[in-house]
């Protein structure tokens, strides 16, 4: 979510392992359970990349993406307690305080803010999916990315608060699709040049201790 890695880019068992400080065998379980949520990619000889989703198959994520988030909406509408509407409220006072610094930050807690509402429903099944497509929307836009503002994800999300608080179950889940979909419409291919990576660096801040 925070582009520190971008599609493509190799992901050694030897070098994770010790990134980590786990076993060969504990860094291949993990490629595998990413593979399985479309996150990495399995090819010859045991190489694991992270995945590059074609632009069809973007469009499909974000499509039914925004299918599962009206199901979370409208069981939400009218029935958010007052401890749910205030960690809210909290929350996007956080994406407010981020927004204009580094876009990956920002990104990481827009993808958050969808992952509390599926949270919040109680719902193991919508948890896992929305968390899911939530993750591989996050690595399309690291990958078929335009610059954009991070005022407008911000604004739609308190529109889409105001709405469940209200119980208008429609016009959450008009305010969603309209919100997803423009996420979607902000992305197009973007071809850079191939970067060199430290893969021992990178992932230096993603390690307890």
């Amino acid at each position: 979510m925070e582009r520190a890695l971008t599609p493509g880019d190799r992901l050694p068992e030897d070098a994770l392992g010790e990134r980590f400080n786990v076993s060969r065998t504990i860094a291949r379980q993990a490629l595998g359970q990413l593979a399985g949520e479309g996150l990495v990619e399995l090819r010859r000889n045991r190489i694991a990349v992270v995945a590059s989703p074609s632009w069809e198959e973007a469009r499909d994520t974000f499509d039914v993406r925004i299918s599962l988030e009206r199901i979370v909406v409208q069981r939400l509408a009218g029935r958010l307690s007052a401890e749910q509407q205030a960690t809210l409220e909290a929350h996007i006072a956080g994406e407010e305080r981020a927004s204009g610094g580094p876009e990956p930050a920002s990104i990481r807690l827009a993808t958050e803010f969808h992952l509390l509402l599926a949270e919040m429903t109680g719902s193991p099944v919508l948890r896992r999916y929305v968390a899911e497509l939530g993750y591989r929307c996050a690595l399309i836009l690291s990958l078929y990315s335009r610059p954009h503002s991070s005022d407008c994800a911000v604004s739609e999300h308190r529109e889409i608060v105001a709405a469940l608080v209200a119980g208008n179950a429609g016009h959450a889940v008009t305010l969603m699709d309209h919100h997803l979909d423009a996420v979607a419409e902000r992305a197009r291919i973007l071809t850079e040049p191939q970067r060199e990576h430290d893969l021992i660096r990178l992932l230096a801040p993603y390690v307890d201790g």
